[in-house]
């Protein structure tokens, strides 16, 4: 079977949903699109969970450690990039956890220039700056309850290692 010439991937993201005394953590971000508020948010690396990615995100774009403990939901979303007419969708998986240490002194990651901490109705008042959609949804889901268990996730350990070149002959045996 010949391979498929431009497969469409959709751009694999991570996100976390942190509340503390009614408001939410999130990050105000410089964008081509001008300031957008976002939950700290960013890609899935190679060689890492989502839960990693998580993890990792949250410490780059707000300089706390962080802990999943729950996975709130897995959104799409889709729009046209403004500065390249790029249509892009998005693949979001959306954890919630323990927010740990604070690291002063680490820089947040490049184009984060805060964070701050927002109550639903103030999310709800500046919807219009926020990154996508699915900050909001994200964070509604939250306050409605839902939870899924992170044993849900499973990776294989040739995850973490680099793959190992297989001939056609060998791989349909």
């Amino acid at each position: 079977m010949p391979a498929m010439p431009n497969r469409w991937k959709p751009n694999v993201t991570v996100a976390a949903v942190i509340e503390r005394d009614g408001r939410f953590l999130l990050v105000e971000e410089d964008t081509a699109d001008g300031l957008r508020l976002n939950t700290p948010a960013g890609h899935l690396d190679p060689a890492e969970t989502p839960a990693q990615a998580c993890v990792r995100e949250v410490l780059e774009e707000t300089a706390h450690s962080f802990t999943p403990t729950a996975l709130v939901g897995v959104y799409m979303n889709r729009f046209v990039r403004t500065r390249t007419g790029s249509d892009i969708t998005y693949l979001r998986f959306s954890f919630t956890g323990d927010l740990g240490a604070f690291h002063a002194g680490r820089p947040l990651d490049h184009g984060v220039l805060r964070t701050l901490w927002m109550t639903l109705e103030e999310l709800e008042a500046s919807a219009e700056r926020h990154r996508s959609p699915m900050v909001l949804q994200s964070v509604r889901d939250y306050l409605a309850g839902q939870r899924f268990g992170l044993d849900m996730f499973h990776a294989d350990p040739s995850l973490f290692t680099k793959p190992q070149p297989t001939s056609v002959l060998a791989a349909a045996a």
